[in-house]
């Protein structure tokens, strides 16, 4: 069996790895690493969790210790599709790279361009970035990409998804030809291939893992109902969500709940904090800072679930995650297999559940087909139809009827009718005509005495 030892890295990252407690490289680790100390274009393909961050961030290192970079012109660069995903690899870089003299500088969004540009105007030896915030840099005339020796591409799969496609292949051109590319994908879509054959140089291809395949260590299942109607369609997958979970139990260490669309991630983490559970949310809407405080305590297990988008489908490397609940059906098949990567990591056991409607069979039946095996069903006694029930509002007490006073009532009216005399109707008087205003006199005065004095002339 290969060790670390045995791949020729140089003592300074040999103590590092010691100090992390890595004896074995997985196998994209046993096998890229040499070609990449050589000095050749390596095209890693492996599913998610396999370990191809330490598979290039190791052979940098040992390259780049010797040698100094310039202001402005990073030695080396590394690309990565989410602002996670980048802050990650910085971490791998910083604990692998502790006892080697090298600069680091992080470029993502959410952060301010201020406090990059002074770490690039010092001179970075490793680069690592958002393909956007990289070439906001470039075009700022705050970066040259001319003294590139290494240029790493990680999950170029979620480049193509992200539609990085385009920024991905000016980055290229950007950098010398004469550079090393390491290049890591878990799939190799057409697009993906053409870019290969496009910019590097007789690679070697590395694929330790049939493309699109799951980890034999997660067990899998998927709970397929019908709600009662579409209405309470929401509320069924939250009740439903809410037993597995609860059915799992102490098994359960923690787990990420993956949904299709950022406003159901809302409404799933306000749920399940309702419900006395301990829960953060993580989406592309939400501040940079906030993200950062929520992976950090999902790691150190101050949070139990993680509600997500597929943000955190790619590349998180948190190697206790027991569980992964697939809110929603994934609409492409490949996010299937990075979701439930989450889980069963580093040869541990893991668990994968998924709830399906009727309308989602179809992108059930495209998963079933790209990894080509069914998906165990599972049944669960849970009411599928929940109609939120009614509570009756309790009725207002009223006073009882008095029925025996009714008959006495009714016969004193009767009696008062018969023992009353008849009476002539009173006259109304008439209404005098109205006179002129002033005088009530309602005769009608013609000429007579008032006959005005220029007639009798």
């Amino acid at each position: 069996m290969t060790k670390f030892t045995d791949l020729g890295l140089s003592p300074k990252v040999m103590k590092a790895i010691e100090d992390v407690g890595y004896d074995t490289p997985t196998p994209i680790q046993a096998e890229a690493i040499p070609y990449a100390l050589e000095g050749r274009d390596v095209l890693g393909i492996a599913q998610t969790g396999t370990g191809k961050t330490a598979g290039f961030t190791l052979p940098m290192i040992h390259k780049l210790a010797r040698g100094r970079a310039r202001a402005r012109m990073p030695r080396s660069l590394v690309l990565a599709p989410t602002r996670e995903l980048a802050a990650q690899v910085a971490e791998n870089f910083e604990q692998y790279a502790k006892y080697v003299k090298l600069d680091m500088a992080l470029l993502i969004g959410g952060v301010s361009f201020k406090e990059q540009d002074k770490l690039i105007d010092r001179g970075v030896d490793v680069l690592i970035a958002t393909p956007g915030r990289l070439l906001d840099h470039f075009e700022r005339g705050k970066l040259l990409l001319t003294g590139i020796e290494i240029m790493v591409v990680d999950e170029a799969d979620r480049m193509l998804d992200m539609g990085f496609i385009p920024d991905i292949e000016r980055i290229f051109k950007l950098t010398p030809f004469t550079r090393q590319t390491l290049f890591f994908s878990a799939t190799m879509a057409p697009e993906i291939t053409r870019i290969t054959q496009e910019f590097l140089q007789n690679p070697q291809r590395v694929e330790v893992a049939r493309q699109a395949t799951t980890s034999e260590n997660i067990t899998q299942k998927v709970v397929c109902f019908k709600p009662e109607n579409r209405k309470v369609e929401g509320k069924a997958k939250r009740d439903m969500l809410r037993s597995i979970i609860k059915e799992e139990g102490d098994k359960l260490t923690n787990g990420i709940i993956f949904c299709n669309r950022k406003v159901d991630v809302d409404i799933v983490m306000k749920s399940m904090k309702k419900h006395g559970h301990s829960v953060g949310a993580i989406h592309g809407d939400l501040d940079q800072r906030y993200r950062m405080e929520v992976l950090a305590g999902f790691k150190n297990n101050d949070i139990t679930l993680l509600v997500a988008s597929d943000v955190a489908a790619r590349g998180l490397d948190i190697p206790n995650v027991t569980h992964v609940f697939n809110y929603d059906v994934p609409i492409h098949s490949e996010d299937y297999v990075h979701r439930i990567g989450r889980t069963g990591r580093a040869g541990r056991k893991g668990w994968a559940f998924m709830l399906c409607l009727p309308h989602e069979q179809k992108h059930l039946d495209g998963i079933e087909a790209l990894v080509k095996q069914p998906i165990p069903r599972m049944e669960i006694d849970t009411p599928t139809a929940t109609k939120p029930e009614r509570t009756e509002r309790p009725k207002k007490a009223r006073p009882p009827k008095q029925e025996e006073a009714k008959p006495v009532v009714a016969e004193a009216v009767v009696e008062k009718a018969v023992d009353a005399k008849p009476t002539a109707p009173k006259e109304q008087p008439r209404k005098k005509p109205r006179g002129p205003k002033g005088n009530d006199n309602n005769k009608i005065k013609g000429l007579g005495d008032h006959v005005p004095a220029f007639l009798l002339r």
